[in-house]
């Protein structure tokens, strides 16, 4: 049996196959080792009952995960794993090689991540050649869930944002000035706080300030994270990710007015991943 796990910041994706059959799907949260420590990331893992009954069958792991492009990361991933699946065979890897996986199996093409944060790669069907610089949420993850919910909640304490979207954000969140600082540069997991706020937009997205705002962090990313391989041929672009899926009309839009094509877009790459691991 295989388990594969898919770990975003938000949430995670767990599956056990055997051959081309499903054994067992469920979610855990989800973690980025970035910003959370070992201890909460152990009990995440650790605690999960989901696998219990499995754990002696299972002889290899596949961990995609976000944060996991640092060496010591993998290793520490690897090392929790390990303590609980002794025998089994662990490859620990980033969440962009999932995408790359799950977008295209053993083709090649532009890959993207647009979910609580944001990557991208070129990838040749094996391997991953060019990579765009991941600069986090607190300077970079641009066109992301924490990049959209920075810019809203920027809007309303600067008193950009209209009247009457101020008046509904008002109702639906706690913005609470000190609250929400402490959130921030206090939570274990900042950028899941900042990208809460990006439903807002969805939910407000058919108002012109809204639907500009997004267009502007969609700009960035491409500016940031697409442009960069204008020296391949590949003019379409293929995205994982819930903020390239709920926002893909707009994200279609931009990728247009730069000459590209909107090509692939899944919301959860564990689909995907189970289809690669199966063969």
């Amino acid at each position: 049996m295989k388990l594969i796990i898919d770990c975003g910041s938000t949430k995670a994706d767990w599956v056990i196959i055997k051959g081309d059959k499903t054994i067992k799907k469920f979610q855990t949260e989800g973690f980025n080792p970035n910003y959370t420590d070992k201890n909460n990331i152990s009990s995440i893992i650790i605690n999960e009952a989901g696998y219990k009954s499995y754990i002696q069958d299972i002889t290899e792991i596949f961990f995609y995960g976000t944060g996991c492009g640092k060496t010591q990361n993998c290793n520490l991933i690897h090392e929790l794993l390990k303590s609980v699946f002794d025998k089994a065979d662990i490859f620990v890897t980033h969440d962009i090689m999932a995408a790359c996986h799950a977008l295209f199996g053993n083709n090649k093409g532009i890959a993207c991540i647009l979910g609580t944060g944001s990557n991208s790669c070129y990838y040749d069907g094996e391997n991953i050649v060019e990579k765009a610089v991941s600069l986090g949420y607190i300077i970079g993850d641009d066109g992301s869930g924490s990049h959209i919910g920075k810019e809203l909640l920027r809007a309303y304490f600067y008193k950009e944002m209209p009247d009457e979207l101020s008046y509904i954000f008002e109702k639906e969140y706690d913005i609470e000035i000190m609250s929400i600082i402490d959130k921030i540069y206090h939570n274990s997991q900042p950028s899941k706080y900042l990208a809460s706020f990006s439903k807002f937009a969805f939910d407000n997205i058919n108002h012109e300030y809204i639907k500009n705002l997004c267009k502007n962090c969609f700009d960035e990313f491409i500016r940031h994270f697409v442009l960069i391989y204008n020296s391949r041929e590949d003019k379409e672009v293929s995205f994982i990710g819930s903020i390239a899926y709920y926002f893909q009309d707009i994200l279609k839009e931009c990728l247009e007015n730069q000459g590209l094509k909107l090509g692939k877009v899944i919301k959860n790459p564990i689909d995907g991943l189970i289809e690669y691991h199966s063969r």
